[in-house]
């Protein structure tokens, strides 16, 4: 596990997490990009029946909250997809990357960075991400409730 906070040249801040996963990255790629499995380990607040997550090239992308939230929608777009290595996107202004490198014949390493606009947000966030990553790992496992 390696986590790193840094400031960009251009002033925003990167959230940078590094897990090794026992796990082939195409098992992992569809844990990523796959609305169905999505619901059970990523953002807990999204509505991910009214949400459009269908990455690909290019694609418009909605994170629609819960009602319950009260909060405003969320657009973005998938900014780089490279299955299965690459998938990066937007979420309003933020920018969500997700890297997989085979490691070893049964597993892989992700990196994760997000990129946001300030400090304070990065540092709010950051512990989010980190539970999101440990449910992704649970989920990959068949622990969570909700297997891959």
């Amino acid at each position: 596990m390696n986590d790193e906070l840094r400031q960009l040249d251009d002033g925003r801040y990167e959230l940078r997490f590094e897990r090794r996963l026992a796990h082939p990255r195409e098992k992992v790629w569809r844990a990523i990009t796959d609305p169905a499995q999505l619901r059970a380990w990523f953002v807990e607040i999204l509505d991910y029946d009214r949400s459009r997550l269908d990455f690909a090239a290019g694609t418009a992308l909605a994170f629609v909250p819960k009602e319950e939230h009260d909060l405003p929608e969320g657009k973005g777009r998938t900014t780089r997809f490279d299955p299965p290595n690459l998938l990066e996107h937007t979420w309003d202004a933020e920018v969500l990357r997700w890297e997989l490198a085979a490691d070893g014949p049964d597993g892989c390493r992700l990196i994760f960075t997000n990129i946001v606009a300030d400090r304070d947000f990065a540092t709010a966030v950051e512990p989010g991400w980190r539970a999101g990553l440990d449910q992704l790992i649970a989920f990959l496992a068949g622990t969570s409730g909700n297997s891959a």
